[in-house]
């Protein structure tokens, strides 16, 4: 709603804006006012800055313009009647140029026409003069609402899809390689370095992304993951960028990029290896000015994210094979850290199963199933080539079944140095003949040592037989 309406004859004084406590601080927001009297600058200067966490002010289109290239506003509080180029005009300039932040247009006439081309050209709210800075605060209360409603709104809808695939709140064992992978976390998180996390696929590159981000000091703001692998070649660069209305078939409407969405806080671009070349050549500008251009804009934005990369692949070895930007590489490794795959840290697959036992019996609404020692030793001689995510849905599978079948692994387990490896169906038969012989050949007792049906021994020991 726009509030397009007369404002009482008088403004507040500086006396009664130093009363007005009624409104939140907006600490991490900042605001660019755009008009030609210094009265009004100046008043709104005094009103705003106790509350923001940057005010700047300008005295034309074109002094705004030079700080807007210098830096992200979140708002503008632009008013229409200046020399040279009026607000309205302005404002539709900025919006072809690919600015999407929210403005407020202030005007001294209340005139349908000039309203209708404000909210038209895009403007987010009305202000009539004169105006108490009431009128003022409320309306840029509701752009800041808006807006962070519209940022959150679009994370959490990444973050639904994203949570699928990791179902986890942490690095989750206790192996030393992954005390050495906290601390090293730690150590980065509160620094603005470019990080580049690599490891096998399903080892937790992007729980440790979010370590990164969860112990910065951009916690507060989005944290944006993209599976570069996920987005067609021809539309990656709109994804990241956003675009224009009709910068190319298609575009029926303007769209926001992820840099946009991920402002003040970080972007993971996970997969990063899979990146077109001529997208690589975009990151690696932007990665160094701190600016994109949306496509089919004329004009930069200032942009404020970390980015966090991620790749299971030897990036190292593509660049030997001009498959990926050495630059790009360079930019990019600034710090790398290194997941080991879960064969290599054998002692975090105990924490793990049970771990994964605890949050999917919870999301499935199932009881848990017991994970004894004689479970955990079968899996751990298995070589879980799709890692963490394997061993996951193994558990979830059992969950499902009621049972743990070790045999629907399929995959080579990890045999002793020299040794042709064990088939994981051995593994099982010997651990439940043991129990069974522990168990005087009570079947009764050595399903419930086993932790499953009478049932499922007497087909695992029918097949056997068979």
């Amino acid at each position: 709603m726009t509030s397009l309406q007369a404002a009482p004859d008088a403004v507040d004084t500086p006396t009664q804006i130093g009363q007005q406590d009624t409104f939140g601080a907006w600490t991490e927001y900042a605001i660019l006012v755009v008009d030609d009297e210094p009265g009004m600058r100046n008043f709104l200067s005094r009103a705003l800055q106790p509350r923001c966490g940057l005010v700047e002010i300008a005295n034309d289109c074109e002094a705004a313009m030079r700080l807007l290239e210098q830096r992200q506003f979140d708002l503008l509080l632009l008013d229409n009647a200046m020399p040279g180029k009026s607000g309205v005009d302005w404002l539709q300039e900025l919006r072809a140029a690919g600015y999407y932040n929210e403005v407020i247009l202030i005007t001294a006439f209340a005139d349908l026409e000039i309203a209708i081309r404000a909210l038209r050209a895009g403007a987010s709210d009305f202000i009539l003069k004169p105006f108490r800075i009431n009128q003022i605060l409320n309306a840029i209360g509701r752009c800041f609402d808006r807006a962070r409603l519209k940022r959150e709104n679009f994370v959490l809808r990444r973050e639904l899809v994203a949570i699928a695939e990791i179902d986890s709140d942490g690095l989750v064992g206790d192996s030393a390689a992954l005390r050495e992978i906290r601390a090293v976390i730690k150590r980065l998180a509160p620094l603005p370095t470019t990080v580049l996390i690599s490891g096998e696929s399903g080892t937790g590159k992007e729980l440790a992304a979010r370590a990164l981000h969860s112990l910065s000091p951009r916690a507060q703001r989005p944290l944006v993951p993209l599976n570069c692998a996920a987005v067609a070649p021809e539309i990656i660069e709109s994804e990241l960028f956003g675009h224009l209305r009709g910068a190319f078939s298609g575009a029926a409407s303007s769209r926001e990029g992820l840099f946009f969405y991920a402002q003040g806080g970080t972007l993971f671009l996970d997969e990063v290896s899979e990146l077109p070349a001529a997208m690589q050549t975009k990151l690696l500008r932007v990665l160094e000015d701190k600016k994109i251009r949306p496509v089919g804009a004329e004009r930069e934005i200032p942009v404020d994210v970390r980015v966090v990369a991620a790749t299971n692949r030897d990036l190292a070895r593509d660049v030997e094979h001009g498959r990926f930007r050495k630059d790009l590489y360079y930019r990019l490794n600034v710090m790398n850290l290194h997941i080991p795959p879960l064969r290599e840290r054998a002692e975090d697959i105990a924490p793990l199963t049970i771990h994964f036992m605890r949050l999917l019996s919870a999301q499935l609404g199932v009881p848990a199933l017991p994970v004894d020692a004689g479970l955990l030793a079968a899996l751990s001689r298995y070589a879980w080539p799709g890692n963490a995510r394997e061993l996951r849905n193994v558990v979830e599978r059992a969950l499902i079944l009621g049972e743990f079948s070790l045999a629907g692994l399929g995959a080579e387990p990890a045999g002793e140095a020299g040794a042709p490896p064990e088939q994981l169906e051995a593994v099982e038969k010997r651990h439940i003949l043991n129990v069974l012989a522990a168990a005087k050949g009570n079947k009764a007792e050595a399903a419930r040592r086993l932790g499953v049906s009478r049932k499922t021994l007497d087909r695992k020991c029918s097949e056997w037989n068979g």
